[in-house]
C-alpha cells in the first residue's frame, strides 16, 4: 500500500490536502454450502484482536491478475477449499472517503476439500462453517465487525432475493 497527500481544490475555490491510501483490488469470497458459510479468523494488528471474516486478499506484489483467478486462489490458499460454481455477485469500495481500494464479491459453492496454502501471515489463521443464522447473531454480538464481509453478507442476501 501507498499513503499520499493530494493538494486539491475545493467547489468554492480553496485550497486542501486530500490524503489517500492505495491498495490494490481484493477479491472476496464467500464459500456457502446449503445454508453453511465458511468464515477464516484470525489476529488484525491494526484492531488488536482476532476476527472472523469471509476469505478475502489482492494479489501479490500487487499484481493485477483476473479476478475471479484471485478470488479461486484466496479461497484455495484461506480455507483449502475448491469451488465448482463461482458466480460475481457484487462489488465494493473499501473506504471511498480515504482509500482508492475496490473489490469483487463472489459467490462459491459445489465446494470439495483440500489443503490450505496460507501465507506466512495467515499462520495464525482458523477456520470454520457457520450457518446464516449464526452468522447474523454474530454481528448482532459484535463478533464479527470486519465491514466487508457485513457488507458482502448484505449483497449474498439481496441476490438470493432476485
Amino acid at each position: 500500500m501507498t499513503v499520499r497527500e493530494d493538494a486539491v481544490r475545493r467547489p468554492d475555490g480553496s485550497n486542501g490536502i486530500y490524503g489517500v491510501v492505495d491498495k490494490p483490488t481484493f477479491a472476496l469470497v464467500i464459500p456457502r454450502d446449503g445454508d453453511q458459510l465458511h468464515m477464516v479468523e484470525q489476529f488484525r494488528y491494526p484492531v488488536g484482536r482476532r476476527r472472523w471474516e469471509f476469505p478475502a486478499g489482492t494479489a501479490p506484489g500487487r499484481a493485477e491478475i483476473d479476478p475471479a483467478d484471485l478470488a479461486a486462489q484466496e479461497l484455495r490458499e484461506e480455507t483449502g477449499l475448491q469451488a465448482g460454481q463461482w458466480e460475481l455477485i457484487g462489488r465494493l469500495d473499501v473506504a471511498p472517503g480515504m482509500s482508492s481500494q475496490t473489490g469483487t464479491i463472489w459467490l462459491a459453492t459445489d465446494l470439495t476439500e483440500g489443503p490450505t496454502k496460507r501465507e506466512h501471515t495467515e499462520q495464525d489463521m482458523r477456520a470454520a462453517w457457520f450457518t446464516s443464522a449464526e452468522f447474523e447473531e454474530m454481528a448482532r454480538a459484535g463478533e464479527i465487525t470486519d465491514s466487508q464481509s457485513l457488507a458482502a453478507y448484505l449483497i449474498l442476501q439481496l441476490h438470493d432475493r432476485r
